[in-house]
């Protein structure tokens, strides 16, 4: 991916055939359905791919066991469906992940044992495994720093998980190996109508140079998550609500607070939520929260209620209490919940299920929904969208078609996996240049062929987009990112062909942005 190069198909003023708003889990799902149909496809993010809620998820692709509890089969039954394609589509980012669901009540075995086979059964032949209850010992072998006092047992079972970022640039990827186009760092200001009140276009701002273009298309998708009201109002000003957003937010901790491979499953908190420990690239990621939310932001922040809830709720199941001096990184993301039919309902009992939507003027809204079905969502969006602009093209082939990346048999021990199949190109540039080989920090595994690649071939634009996206490093330690931030922007200012002046300014944001990130009085007090 060049971003130069597809600033060049926008200027030549071409009519598309679908223009695709957004570009994170949603945006990019309908932008990869549309280009394997063959038709002319552009996708636009006013910031960096994935930017918002699409890299802050728990990093689970799942089924939803709590949505089995709320009776929304028919959303576990498509989850689990897409967890089995998205696990076979994209092997050197989705892997098995076994979970412990530990019993300190008598009834948890039987009832969640239950519970967990429905579950396997609903998987069908796309199942990652069989779920069955274990004994006291087995859990403490799997997961020996749970507490011990009182525990029953528990119940293990599989789901999916993945690096949610990573797997947004192979979609972007993806869609331009079909021959659609992706940029970033362009904002649709306004939607052209023609003379009949149709939508024939959008107005967009290159946030990069300041141009504005003009771009025409047979159908507009407004996929933009929690902003999907904004575009909605500039087609009907007065329109009601769509989108409740609800707040989630995770901590990143050690890995000696979840010692063994396996990830802990709390069903029921004490306010009703479900709370997950899960291991993620060497360390442990703890959440979520469900917070009902007014104000929406690419840089949602985490309250001090919702930090105090995780560190507390994990150290009734752990021995290690983790304390927030302790938390490497927290960050918060907003969930585009569909609206609820029903004054007073709560976040957690609003359906995850995704609602497609077509306005008057012809736009295609698509709200709700979560990465685990986005290959679907996209293709429920595209069939809606052939029906209003008349095209005549042929049916969804995503299903079983593989991802930008795709490798049949991952090695996890080899840093670089998640690149899968551009795994080699990165190694064949430490090769050409043996600087490149060396780490960015020597507590962790980065490398300066990464930044290199992610610039060249990832239409990474700034030290964020590497650090926050293309790499994890934000999320995994924002201390240690803020330290290397002056090297990563010196080795993109030199791809990039930009001034040192540019550099100060990155290192200057980026540490302005990861402090925001670190467990401090500013976020205790907010």
């Amino acid at each position: 991916m060049n971003r130069n190069t597809n600033l060049e198909k926008i200027k030549l003023g071409q009519p598309w055939d679908v223009i695709v708003i957004g570009g994170g889990a949603t945006g990019l799902g309908c932008g990869v359905e549309s280009a394997t149909r063959g038709l002319k496809t552009l996708l636009l993010e006013q910031h960096d791919f994935a930017k918002g809620t699409s890299s802050r998820s728990t990093k689970l692709v799942h089924g939803g066991v709590r949505y089995l509890a709320q009776g929304d089969v028919s959303l576990v039954l498509e989850a689990l469906k897409e967890r089995g394609l998205l696990r076979q589509n994209a092997p050197h980012l989705v892997r098995n992940q076994s979970f412990i669901i530990p019993n300190y009540d008598w009834w948890g075995g039987p009832f969640y044992t239950l519970g967990l086979k429905v579950y396997d059964m609903m998987s069908g032949k796309l199942g990652l495994g069989p779920s069955e209850h274990i004994s006291t010992k087995e859990v403490m072998q799997c997961i020996p720093n749970l507490k011990k006092k009182g525990l029953n047992g528990g119940v293990v079972y599989y789901d999916g998980q993945f690096d949610d970022a990573r797997l947004a640039v192979n979609l972007a990827q993806t869609l331009e190996d079909n021959d659609g186009v992706a940029i970033n760092y362009m904002k649709v200001v306004g939607l052209i109508k023609d003379e009949h009140g149709f939508i024939s276009g959008v107005t967009v701002h290159d946030q990069e140079s300041g141009e504005s273009y003009e771009l025409s298309a047979r159908v507009v998708i407004n996929a933009t998550g929690v902003f999907a009201d904004e575009v909605i109002r500039m087609d009907e000003p007065n329109a009601r609500k769509t989108i409740v957003p609800s707040q989630g937010v995770h901590i990143i901790l050690e890995k000696k607070f979840l010692q063994g491979e396996s990830a802990i499953m709390i069903p029921k908190t004490s306010d009703g939520r479900v709370l997950f420990a899960v291991p993620w690239h060497g360390k442990v990621i703890v959440g979520t929260t469900d917070t009902l939310m007014e104000d929406i932001s690419l840089e949602p922040r985490a309250l001090k209620e919702e930090i105090d809830f995780i560190l507390s709720t994990a150290g009734q199941y752990l021995t290690y209490q983790p304390k927030r001096s302790d938390v490497l990184s927290v960050y918060a993301g907003l969930r585009p919940l569909a609206a609820p039919g029903e004054e007073g309902e709560k976040t957690k009992e609003i359906s995850r299920s995704h609602k497609v939507t077509v306005s008057p003027s012809g736009l295609v809204n698509i709200i709700g929904g979560k990465w685990t079905t986005y290959r679907k969502m996209g293709e429920d969006t595209l069939d809606k969208a052939i029906l209003v602009a008349g095209m005549d093209v042929k049916e969804s082939v995503t299903a079983n078609m593989p991802i930008h990346g795709y490798v049949k048999n991952v090695n996890i021990n080899d840093p670089l996996h998640y690149y899968g199949s551009d795994a080699p190109k990165i190694k064949d540039l430490i090769v050409k240049d043996h600087s490149l080989g060396e780490k960015l920090s020597e507590n962790y595994p980065y490398v300066k062929a990464q930044v290199v690649w992610a610039v060249q071939y990832e239409m990474a634009r700034t030290v964020e987009d590497f650090l926050a996206r293309r790499t994890r490093f934000l999320l995994l330690d924002a201390r240690e990112s803020i330290k290397i931030a002056p090297l990563v922007a010196k080795i993109m200012a030199e791809q990039l062909g930009t001034r040192r002046r540019w550099q100060k300014e990155q290192v200057e944001a980026y540490t302005l942005l990861a402090n925001e990130y670190i467990l401090n009085d500013e976020i205790a007090g907010s």
